[in-house]
């Protein structure tokens, strides 16, 4: 397939400006005021269970499983990137999604949330919204644990599910568990709608991140657009369709594209985000 040349070449001219305009053709809300960071504070998880997890797990799939763990680096970079823009303007939550599947959103998302949930002024709660394809969770853990299709379906208390990964004390998941039939009319119920208003709103410091599905695979991430603040593209270098890009970007259309994840370049000077 062609190569990303345009996701390159913006990649290379806005690498040193993370507050450029965003892909041409794609939507920008007007800045709002700058809030600032939250002072750093203790997390101590009274309601939120802690899960163990196992560092050889981790490493086995590509997960940031340590302060001096190499993979975390590129994801520093990508961290820094999105606070701007994300600060800046006082936006609270970010959609990451694809084009089509195989390009990495899941792993973008968690390895994203654990660089965020290290920023000593940051929390982040990673929610697993790809309803048809869960996979946060199997990331993490091997164990078979309950998540957010058990809470829509069965009506399991949010408590049961949310867990702190132990070792990342600022990041809390919300996992998937199972796939849920119907998944764009599951996003769009008040049930849904309600427990996402409550995960933006309870702390300041709060950012949440939003593993969805490929936005051309389905209608799930348009049906749940009108809750998002803005979205992250992921795409792989020298894979993703040219055409299947410029698809997605089109249908992101009215949403704050905040940028586009390359993923798999072998260009070592190019940014990982634009």
């Amino acid at each position: 397939m062609e190569r990303i040349k345009e996701a390159l070449e913006r990649a290379r001219q806005q690498r040193s400006d993370p507050f450029a305009k965003p892909v041409e053709g794609v939507s920008h809300a007007r800045k709002r005021e700058h809030a600032p960071a939250a002072a750093p504070v203790e997390i101590v998880y009274t309601q939120t269970r802690q899960l163990e997890i196992d560092p050889d797990h981790l490493r086995a799939n590509r997960v940031i499983s340590s302060l001096t763990d190499p993979v975390g680096e590129p994801y520093k970079i990508l961290r820094t990137k999105v606070l701007q823009r994300m600060r800046a303007n006082n936006w609270r939550s970010l959609a990451i999604t694809s084009p089509t599947e195989g390009c990495g959103k899941t792993l973008t998302s968690i390895n994203l949330a654990i660089s965020i949930a290290r920023e000593v002024n940051q929390t982040v709660l990673l929610a697993d919204l790809d309803l048809k394809r869960p996979q946060v969770h199997r990331y993490l853990t091997s164990a078979e644990i309950p998540g957010i299709s058990d809470y829509l379906v069965k009506e399991t208390p949010v408590p049961e599910i949310l867990f702190n990964p132990k070792g990342i004390d600022r990041l809390v998941v919300l996992p998937g568990h199972s796939s849920v039939t119907h998944s764009s009319e599951m996003l769009s119920s008040p049930r849904m709608v309600s427990l996402i208003g409550e995960m933006k709103s309870r702390y300041p410091s709060r950012l949440v991140l939003l593993d969805m599905p490929p936005v051309l695979a389905c209608d799930d991430v348009l049906a749940f657009s009108p809750y998002v603040d803005a979205v992250l593209l992921v795409a792989v270098d020298g894979e993703t369709d040219h055409e299947d890009l410029a698809r997605a970007t089109a249908l992101l259309g009215k949403m704050n594209l905040l940028g586009i994840v390359l993923n798999k370049s072998d260009d070592r000077n190019t940014s990982y985000y634009y």
